[in-house]
């Protein structure tokens, strides 16, 4: 049967806006970049997939003739978004074509069979589990931004690895990420139990799928969560969305973590910090964005230097009394950190002019944050 119905504009934009980011990726199959709509007892269906990210999603409609086709996603978005008009309507004709009339405007849109469009990946009912969606949104939050990117060698870097544990019968779940230059850790309490999430020994979700997961949250004050094999399935009571997870080894982090002796402790202001990091990295080389730290006695004197503008220094007071210390780092490295930290006093410890940065701090629980030195 040929689909015909009436939906709200607000409603209809809204589901449609939540698939943008899966269904505008350049591809080979042409029919990823359509939406799947589909009617349904009270309304529509709205699915999205580019086969590493699947997301289905309810909105209300109007009814009028039961069926299903695909329209481009980013054009029927553009047209609603556009239109001037609260009520859209919305009706097939033949050959996949569409008719979308809002107020006085009508347009012509064609579509695509929905024959051709993926199965929407099947999941088990039973192994859901419950949270709130704020511990996700810090966990991606505070790592999301070390991950490697696409180019790097160790394939798995270009995930998260996602952890539980429990500890004297305390529940956790972590995330971890490294791009083989810093490496972000964050884990959170939770109520559930977590033997109940059923993680493979090496969880790992990629990219595109913790930024969707991101934006599944966001909006969302509880969000159902179950782990399968190959894939992560979220759901609520009007969304479900498929992320498939990669395979691979992951980096023995916590080896990193405990080589680092936690004795020489630097304790500096993060905003003044972080704003004096701005400053010394206008005039870092664009690459490697290389700034000097000499480290004395309650100061920190940070330098940079560019072959073609000049050089900066800015000083910072601390609260240290070990060795001095002359170090190389990435600015952008500390900068990208000390923007999702969360607390007034940073504690960075150094043990040697050759050693790595680890960061935390007494007011951020559950982060710690490690960024490797640079020769100078």
């Amino acid at each position: 049967m040929a689909l015909k119905f009436t939906i709200s504009q607000d409603k209809f934009l809204e589901g449609l806006n939540s698939l943008q980011n899966i269904t505008n990726k350049k591809g080979t199959l042409a029919i990823l970049t359509n939406v799947l709509i589909e009617s349904t007892d009270g309304g529509l269906v709205l699915t999205g997939t580019d086969l590493e990210v699947g997301l289905r999603i309810r909105v209300p409609a109007e009814i009028k003739e039961n069926g299903s086709l695909t329209l481009p996603s980013k054009k029927i978005f553009e047209i609603v978004r556009e239109s001037g008009s609260k009520v859209i309507s919305v009706e097939e004709i033949e050959n996949s074509w569409v008719v979308i009339k809002a107020g006085l405007s009508t347009y012509n849109l064609a579509g695509m069979p929905n024959d051709e469009f993926p199965e929407f990946p099947e999941y088990e009912e039973d192994n859901f589990l419950s949270f709130k969606s704020d511990i996700f949104l810090e966990l991606i939050e505070k790592v999301i931004f070390s991950i490697a990117n696409e180019q790097e060698n160790i394939y798995s870097l270009t995930s998260v690895l996602f952890e539980k544990e429990k500890i004297n019968d305390v529940s956790y779940l972590r995330m971890v990420s490294s791009d083989g230059h810093r490496l972000s850790i964050m884990q959170n309490e939770v109520a559930q139990d977590v033997d109940k999430l059923k993680l493979n020994e090496i969880t790992l979700i990629p990219k595109k799928g913790l930024q969707e997961w991101k934006k599944f949250c966001e909006g969302r004050d509880n969000v159902e969560i179950s782990f399968e094999k190959k894939q992560l399935v979220l759901r609520d009571s009007n969304a479900i969305m498929v992320i498939r997870l990669k395979t691979g080894e992951f980096p023995p982090y916590s080896a990193i973590v405990e080589a680092i002796e936690l004795t020489n402790c630097l304790k500096i202001k993060r905003i003044p910090f972080l704003e004096s990091l701005k400053r010394i990295n206008l005039f870092t080389e664009d690459i490697f964005h290389t700034i000097q730290l000499n480290i004395e006695k309650d100061k920190m004197i940070l330098s940079s230097q560019n072959a073609d503008l000049g050089n900066a220094k800015d000083e910072q007071t601390i609260v240290y009394d070990g060795e001095p210390l002359t170090l190389g780092f990435n600015c952008r490295y500390f900068i990208e950190t000390l923007g999702v930290m969360d607390c007034e006093t940073v504690e960075a410890y150094i043990n040697t002019n050759d050693s790595p940065c680890l960061m935390k701090s007494d007011d951020d629980k559950g982060f710690t944050s490690i960024i490797m030195p640079m020769q100078l």
